[in-house]
């Protein structure tokens, strides 16, 4: 197909700017020069990627594709020409929340002793099944499972217990555990990428669902009492806050919490790092567990 290097990072500038404009000024080129690239970029691969009027412009479903595909493949190719003079780059684990909580500090000092040639650095994502795909980490820890076809290995760690975040002022503040009818009818806020609590309540009693793009805005509704959270354990260590009380949810089930990168490891540590975090999180289990359902 003759595609080139140019072309790639032409649609990468336009998907990360959202317009023709916004990425001609990052490339340091013509918006017309701009223009004619991604016109030869769809010329050559027989596919619409961008939908284009003189107001407003929206990558195509193939177009999105492509462009997480290109931001990967130029990563990549950085990491290597940087590399070759350089050496070995840190080794990256993105998060959306919570990393591995408490266990997380004592993970990365041990593994720095192990490792002190392999730096490893966590990277917050507000998506970081996007950023996985993308390239720009290379393994992330999940909570939420992604789908069959995303192209990930996933290998399973621990399991978390749920808790329930309210305000300090809310009446269930004042309890020691909560149960999901509790919640029922209330409202629940949920993140975009990272939620946790679907299919928790079945029947007819639902609470209603407000949803926030990350974990700062989550915060931020539940210490003003627009909603109260579901959550794990975690989070309570990560995210501790003035105004939040956080409480065992006590009849939900615990949430597995998962290392996920891509079938093709982009960093030569990646196997080395998930076996060092088992050992930590089986020793961790074992030597506390009640505490780990």
């Amino acid at each position: 197909m003759n595609v080139e290097l140019r072309h790639l990072r032409a649609l990468a500038a336009i998907g990360d700017e959202g317009s023709i404009t916004g990425a001609a000024g990052v490339l340091h080129i013509s918006q017309p020069a701009l223009s004619r690239t991604l016109d030869q970029l769809e010329s050559r691969i027989g596919v619409r990627l961008v939908d284009r009027t003189t107001r407003t412009l929206a990558l195509t479903d193939a177009g999105r594709k492509l462009y997480e595909r290109a931001h990967s493949i130029l990563h990549r190719l950085d990491e290597a020409l940087a590399e070759a003079t350089a050496g070995v780059r840190p080794l990256r684990i993105g998060f959306a929340w919570a990393a591995l909580g408490e266990r997380t500090v004592p993970l990365l000092r041990s593994w720095r002793e192990a490792h002190p040639d392999i730096p490893v650095r966590v990277h917050r994502r507000d998506d970081p099944e996007a950023a996985l795909r993308r390239g720009e980490i290379d393994a992330a820890l999940l909570r939420t499972a992604p789908a069959p076809n995303a192209g990930f290995v996933v290998h399973p760690l621990h399991r978390e217990p749920r808790l329930v975040a309210v305000s300090e002022d809310d009446p269930l503040a004042g309890q020691g555990t909560v149960r999901l009818a509790e919640l029922a009818d209330r409202q629940v806020v949920l993140c975009a990428t990272a939620a946790t609590t679907d299919r928790l309540w079945s029947g007819g009693r639902r609470p209603r669902t407000l949803e926030v793009a990350n974990v700062d805005e989550w915060l931020t509704v539940i210490a003003t009492e627009e909603a109260v959270g579901v959550t794990t354990e975690s989070t309570e260590h990560s995210h501790p806050h003035p105004g939040i009380r956080y409480l065992p949810l006590v009849d939900a089930p615990a949430v597995t919490v998962r290392l996920v990168r891509p079938r093709v490891p982009t960093h030569p540590a990646t196997r080395a790092f998930l076996d060092h975090v088992r050992r930590m999180t089986v020793a961790d289990v074992r030597s506390n567990p009640q505490a780990h359902p």
